[in-house]
């Protein structure tokens, strides 16, 4: 089977542009904010949350930069023009971190007080391991000053569940999720097991300290390890969420919302889809062999 979604991984790439948006909008709400806010709405019909991103990544200077912040801003206004159930996701090197650090600390940190401002919260998404570090400074920089904010941890990097035990101190809000990047075996687990294993380790770790979750999974292994531990260690509802992308595992999504557990969809727009979409469906060939089972079976 891996060789069947890798193989059309590398057939999705050679493809026109029109033909991978095909196989992408079911994942991608589109390339306009409006956009947004019409699956948001829909997510929110449905008693389910969002998280809106702005799709682009690493920027090549500081103007680019200082537009994608204005276009997080355009986020959060958004969010309370339309009375969305939403927050916002950023990438730290789509606000420059890796041109400096200093100037996306200013810059995250006007997107942090604005959210403040409208009682919004915004979650640091984490990037492949170069940015690790960096990221988690930023995190720590932004938590002296405010706690509407949140990051990533990715459960098949090795470090993580160290990197918990000393954020855990500083009251942090978590997203944990297996991690989608590719990195040597050096400093990431490669077996699927494994990485289930820890993620268990992690959210362990992160639920009988206190600390809130978005337990962001598609493998319903996991879900019902975290319906365990929930369980197990009586946790409040108030301390945790599932979170899930748009269009993977519906059902369930489905099932988790009507279980009673709150679930928040991320819901990424943007001009950039094309980058977005062929990145996603090369780290993850699952994906790839996903789609396009459901292409031969719509109807």
């Amino acid at each position: 089977m891996s060789f069947f979604n890798n193989l059309i991984v590398s057939a999705v790439q050679l493809m026109p542009k029109s033909v991978v948006g095909f196989f992408s909008k079911r994942y991608i709400a589109g390339e306009d904010i409006e956009d947004a806010v019409k699956v948001t709405r829909e997510l929110n019909r449905q008693g389910i949350y969002s998280t809106i991103d702005v799709l682009g990544e690493a920027v090549q200077n500081r103007e680019e930069a200082i537009e994608s912040k204005n276009k997080a801003l355009e986020v959060l206004d958004t969010i309370v023009q339309f009375k969305l159930n939403a927050n916002l996701s950023i990438k730290p090197t789509q606000m420059g971190l890796a041109i400096d650090e200093d100037f996306a600390y200013e810059q995250v940190r006007s997107l942090v007080q604005k959210a403040k401002e409208i009682n919004s919260f915004i979650r640091i998404d984490m990037e492949d391991f170069p940015y690790t570090d960096a990221t988690f400074r930023l995190l720590r920089r932004l938590k002296q000053d405010y706690d509407n904010l949140g990051v990533v941890v990715q459960a098949y990097l090795i470090r993580t569940y160290d990197d918990i035990v000393v954020l855990n101190k500083i009251g942090t809000n978590y997203r944990l999720c297996k991690g989608i990047y590719i990195e040597p075996a050096s400093i990431a687990y490669k077996d699927k097991e494994v990485i289930r294993k820890n993620y268990v380790k992690d959210l362990e770790l992160i639920l009988k300290n206190g600390n809130y979750v978005g337990i962001a999974t598609h493998d319903e292994y996991l879900v019902n390890e975290a319906y365990r531990l929930i369980k197990e260690l009586n946790i409040p509802k108030n301390k945790f969420e599932f979170q899930m992308l748009l269009g993977v595992r519906e059902d369930l999504r489905n099932k988790i919302n009507n279980d009673g557990y709150k679930v928040r969809i991320y819901v990424p727009f943007g001009k950039d889809w094309y980058a977005y979409s062929t990145r996603r469906l090369k780290e993850n060939p699952q994906m790839a062999g996903q789609i396009f089972r459901n292409l031969f079976s719509l109807k």
